[in-house]
This record gives C-alpha cells, sequence and structure tokens, in this order.
C-alpha cells in the first residue's frame, strides 16, 4: 500500500471514531485533526469536504460491521444457526462496538433524520442490506425445509432488526446489556416456533 493509501486509510480510520463519539455535524475540523495528528490541509488533500469525509467514514465503519457479519456467518449452515449468528453481531455492540460510541448505524440514523439528506440515504442503504440479508436466511430456511412453510420473511426481517437496534440503543442509553440479552432471548424463543418438527 503506497503511502498516500495508508494515510487516507488513517484518515478514515480516526476520523470515523470522531464522527461515531461525538456526531456528524458537532465534530469539527479541530477535532479530526487533533485525532489525525494532520493539519486542515493534509485532510483535504485526501477528502474534498468534510462532507465527503464523513459519508466515506461512515462506510468504513459499517464496512467493519460487515467484516463481522461475515465472521459470525462462517460455516453456519442452517437457518436458525445463521440468524443466531446475526444476532451474536448485535451483542457484540454492546461490550465489544466496532468503533467507540457504540453502534455506528444506530447513531447515524438518529442525527440524520431530519439533518443530513445524504448521511440518511446511506444509513438506509446499510439498513436495507441488513434487512435483505436476514430475509434471504429465513427464505432459504423455508425453501430447505428448515422453518416453516407460512413463515412471512419479509415481517419477521424487520422485527429482528428493529427489536435488535432498539435494544441496542436500551441498552446504550441505560448502560444496561439486560436489555438485549433479553431482546436476543425474546427472539430466539420465537424462531423456536417456526422450526419445522420432524415427523416422530
Amino acid at each position: 500500500m503506497k503511502k498516500g493509501e495508508r494515510t487516507r486509510d488513517h484518515i478514515l480510520a480516526q476520523s470515523a471514531a470522531v464522527f461515531n463519539q461525538h456526531g456528524y455535524a458537532a465534530s469539527s475540523m479541530s477535532d479530526l485533526m487533533l485525532a489525525t495528528g494532520l493539519e486542515k490541509g493534509g485532510i483535504y488533500n485526501h477528502f474534498a469536504s468534510k462532507e465527503q469525509l464523513a459519508l466515506e467514514a461512515f462506510d468504513y465503519a459499517t464496512g467493519l460491521i460487515e467484516r463481522r457479519y461475515e465472521a459470525a456467518l462462517e460455516k453456519r449452515n442452517s437457518a436458525i444457526d445463521r440468524l443466531s449468528a446475526v444476532m451474536d453481531v448485535f451483542l457484540e455492540f454492546i461490550h465489544d462496538p466496532v468503533l467507540p460510541g457504540g453502534c455506528p448505524v444506530l447513531n447515524a440514523a438518529i442525527e440524520s433524520d431530519d439533518s443530513n439528506e445524504n448521511l440518511r440515504q446511506r444509513t438506509k442503504l446499510v439498513l436495507t442490506g441488513w434487512k435483505t440479508r436476514i430475509q434471504g436466511i429465513v427464505e432459504l430456511g423455508v425453501a430447505k425445509g428448515e422453518l416453516k412453510a407460512d413463515t412471512d420473511a419479509a415481517k419477521l426481517s424487520t422485527i429482528m432488526l428493529a427489536t435488535l437496534e432498539g435494544a441496542v440503543m436500551m441498552s446504550k442509553v441505560c448502560r444496561d446489556a439486560t436489555h438485549m440479552r433479553m431482546a436476543a432471548s425474546f427472539l430466539e424463543d420465537h424462531l423456536k416456533t417456526l422450526l419445522v418438527k420432524e415427523a416422530g
């Protein structure tokens, strides 16, 4: 990797942590300069604006989560095991967040709702991708005869994602992981009711 590429990656990694802790609007260039150890010109040499840096830092943060998904899903074959792996990723947000400040997607979703349309669209794209992943797991489970034929994959994926992200928020605000554990336990119990029982 060339020096310029290393510097750019360094800026993204450090800036992603700043944005995730302080918010995209509240993070100043001074904050970013302090975190990266670079002058304003050094940052702008790689990014045309703070807005571009913020969006790419968000992409960097969600890329870290994507790698966790890939690792969690590796060697998980059944639908239930793969859905449990998805829940494991959310549980990690509480005990071992990818960045200081909690879940980058939740933070961006809250901040960008009314103030930053580009960031909102970026966040929507990531959430849609997560929902699609869950829905695909459920649909494949139905097709393979693991889950009941009348399982509504679209509804289940929305409920799972909303429950898990809501539990992340409650656990963060209350500083109590019990909320996430209860949400995961509830979902696990519900998923068991969707399993096709073997004859005999």
